[in-house]
């Protein structure tokens, strides 16, 4: 069982859930801007703020990794794990700098709807990430990845029905250029939310 195998610090487990809360944060305000924008420069600054926060942690918990001789799974499981959830975070503050970058002037609802699917990825993310603590319930930890396939599998769809309507909008095409971008990588993001998911579901089977 993993529990035999954990180290008596928790701090990989506190820098997985540090990473989880800046993620969701930064999920959050994407948004909160594209569901009421407005002072996009200010709201796009707060988020790369929040991503160079999550930088540090993940920089602290790789530094740890190289460190510490007990971890509480296998290493590469780690770096995988502390990897994606970078990522995660990393597309979400993409996203909001082309909004600001290509002076998008108004949001589209579809955008939206893809950074609300984002939020509940990051927040499911954030769920199951802090049950691998104790893994005393491998059963809950699955199901929790299987909702965030779910919503990965929402995500796909928005963006393809996103992108239809996009192209038949009738908008210039630099417009439909930027906004395609902006949603690939919302969509993005969620790739990465499956991925996380996929690392932990690999973590759970080996070890429980």
């Amino acid at each position: 069982m993993l529990e035999k195998l954990m180290p008596r610090s928790d701090e990989f487990f506190d820098d997985f859930d540090a990473q989880c809360a800046v993620t969701v944060e930064g999920a959050r305000i994407l948004h909160t801007l594209l569901s009421d924008y407005r002072d996009v420069a200010n709201r796009v600054q707060a988020l790369k703020e929040v991503e160079h926060k999550g930088d540090s942690v993940t920089s602290v918990a790789f530094k740890r990794l190289h460190q510490q001789f007990i971890t509480p799974f296998d290493r590469t499981q780690i770096h995988s794990l502390l990897s994606r959830i970078d990522d995660v975070l990393d597309f979400t503050n993409a996203a909001a700098a082309r909004l600001h970058y290509y002076e998008i002037q108004s949001s589209l609802p579809e955008a939206t709807e893809l950074a609300r699917l984002l939020v509940l990825c990051t927040e499911k993310i954030r769920e199951v990430v802090g049950l691998l603590r104790l893994i005393k319930q491998p059963e809950r930890i699955l199901a929790g990845c299987r909702a965030i396939k779910q919503l990965e599998r929402q995500a796909d769809e928005l963006l393809r029905a996103g992108k239809g309507k996009l192209f038949k909008s009738g908008v210039d095409h630099l417009t439909i250029i930027k906004w395609k971008e902006i949603y690939d990588l919302i969509e993005t993001a969620t790739d990465k939310c499956l991925d996380v998911a996929n690392v932990i579901e690999g973590v759970v089977l080996e070890h429980s």
